[in-house]
C-alpha cells in the first residue's frame, strides 16, 4: 500500500473518530474571512475547548459513510471547516454563532449535536440558550420565589397586626 493512501486513510479515520466521539460537530463555510478574523475565531474556539480544522470534503464524506452521518454530505460543498467539541454540546455553537453575527463571511452549514444531524436554525437556537450557570440561577430563582413571597406576605401581616395594636 502506498504511503499517500495510508495517509488518506488515517485522515478519514481521524474525522470518523471525531464524528463518533464528539458532543457537537459544526460544519462552517469560512470563505471570505481574512487572516486576522480566522486567527480571532480560532482563538475564541480554543478558549472554549473546541477544535477547528479544515478537511477535504471527499475525506469527510468517506468518514460520514463510516459513521452513518451521510445526511451531512449535501452540505459538504465548497470550503468547509469542522468545529468539534468532545465535552460541551453548546460551546462550538455559541462561539460560531456569536462570531458569525460580527463577521457575515462565516456561515454555519449544518451540525451534529449529541449524535443527531441538526439544521442551522436549531444550532442558532441552541447557541442563544443561557449557559449552564445561567440556567441554574434561573432555576434557583424560580424555586426561591414562593418562599420569598410567603416571607413577604407574613411580614406584611405581622406589620399590619403591629400597626393595629399601636392604634389601640
Amino acid at each position: 500500500m502506498s504511503t499517500v493512501l495510508e495517509q488518506k486513510q488515517a485522515v478519514v479515520q481521524e474525522i470518523a473518530d471525531k464524528l463518533a466521539n464528539s458532543e457537537s460537530i459544526i460544519f462552517v463555510d469560512y470563505r471570505g474571512l481574512n487572516v486576522a478574523q480566522a486567527t480571532e475565531l480560532r482563538s475564541k474556539l480554543r478558549e472554549a475547548d473546541v477544535e477547528f480544522k479544515v478537511y477535504k470534503n471527499t475525506m469527510t464524506r468517506r468518514a460520514t459513510e463510516e459513521t452513518n452521518y451521510t445526511d451531512v454530505d449535501e452540505h459538504l460543498v465548497g470550503p468547509t471547516a469542522i468545529a468539534t467539541s468532545r465535552t460541551d454540546a453548546v460551546a462550538a455553537a455559541k462561539v460560531l454563532h456569536n462570531f458569525s453575527k460580527e463577521n457575515e463571511a462565516l456561515e454555519i452549514k449544518t451540525g451534529i449535536i449529541q449524535g443527531e444531524v441538526t439544521a442551522v436554525d436549531d444550532i442558532k437556537q441552541l447557541a442563544e440558550l443561557p449557559s449552564y450557570d445561567g440556567l441554574m440561577s434561573m432555576l434557583l430563582s424560580v424555586l426561591q420565589a414562593p418562599l420569598r413571597n410567603f416571607a413577604l406576605a407574613s411580614k406584611a401581616v405581622a406589620d399590619q397586626k403591629e400597626g393595629n395594636e399601636d392604634a389601640s
